[in-house]
C-alpha cells in the first residue's frame, strides 16, 4: 500500500477543510472536495505560461497567436474544401452562407454579408451565385421595399442535405482532440476576440483609418 499517497491526500482534504472554513465556496463533503481540487488545478494550469517557438528571441504572444489562427484558417479550409469536392458547392462560402439562411432564417442582404464578415462586393457574388444556381431567393422586404430579403430554397435545403454528413466531419476534425472543457474554454476565448472585432468591423472604415481607430479601440479596455 502506498502510505505516502494516502498522506498526501489526508494533508489535501486537512486543506480543503480549513479554506473553506474560513471561506466557505463548496459544501463540506466529497463532490465540494473534488470541485476544490478541480479549480485549484485550473488556477495552476492558468498561471502556467507556455513555451513557444522564438520565445527565447524576443518573439511575442500576440504574434504566436496571430500565426496560429491563420494556420487554423487554412487547416480548416482544406477540410471543408474536402467535404464539398464532389458536391455542386463550387466554393466553401456558398454552404456557409446557405447553412447561415437555414440556421436565421431570411435576412436582408446586408444582414447576410456581415454576419458572414465580407466585403460587400465578395457578399453580393455569393448571394447572386445562390440565387443563380435556384439554392436562395430574395424578393422585397414587407416593411422597406428598398431592402432585399434573401431565404434558403427547398433546392438549397437538398443541396445543404446532402453534404451536411461531410460538412459535420470536417467541423469535428478542426477541433482536432480538446477535450468537452477545452471546447468550451476555447468558446469563450474565441467569443470574447470576435466580439472586440465586430465592433470595429461593424464601423465599415477604410483602410487608412482602419488601423488608427482599431488600436484606439484596444487601449479603451
Amino acid at each position: 500500500m502506498n502510505y505516502t499517497l494516502i498522506k498526501e491526500v489526508i494533508e489535501l482534504v486537512e486543506q480543503f477543510e480549513n479554506q473553506n472554513k474560513n471561506s466557505p465556496g463548496h459544501s463540506n463533503d466529497i463532490n465540494g472536495f473534488k470541485e476544490w481540487v478541480a479549480a485549484s488545478f485550473e488556477r495552476n494550469y492558468d498561471e502556467v505560461e507556455p513555451d513557444w517557438e522564438g520565445k527565447n528571441r524576443g518573439r511575442s504572444a500576440e504574434s504566436v497567436i496571430n500565426t496560429l489562427i491563420v494556420h487554423m484558417n487554412r487547416y480548416a479550409k482544406s477540410y471543408f474544401r474536402a467535404a464539398i469536392h464532389d458536391s455542386m458547392f463550387s466554393s466553401q462560402e456558398d454552404f456557409i452562407y446557405l447553412i447561415t439562411l437555414k440556421s436565421f432564417g431570411a435576412m436582408s442582404k446586408t444582414e447576410l454579408i456581415k454576419i458572414n464578415v465580407h466585403d460587400k462586393p465578395a457578399g453580393i457574388q455569393i448571394i447572386n451565385r445562390l440565387i443563380h444556381q435556384g439554392w436562395a431567393e430574395q424578393s422585397d422586404s414587407d416593411t422597406d421595399k428598398r431592402i432585399k430579403v434573401i431565404k434558403i430554397t427547398d433546392k438549397g435545403l437538398e443541396i445543404l442535405g446532402g453534404s451536411m454528413d461531410k460538412i459535420r466531419q470536417a467541423s469535428q476534425i478542426v477541433t482536432g482532440d480538446l477535450t468537452y472543457n477545452e471546447k468550451m474554454k476555447l468558446i469563450d476565448l474565441l467569443s470574447k476576440l470576435n466580439h472586440f472585432h465586430h465592433s470595429i468591423y461593424c464601423k465599415n472604415l477604410d483602410s487608412k483609418e482602419l488601423l488608427d481607430v482599431a488600436y484606439s479601440h484596444l487601449n479603451k479596455n
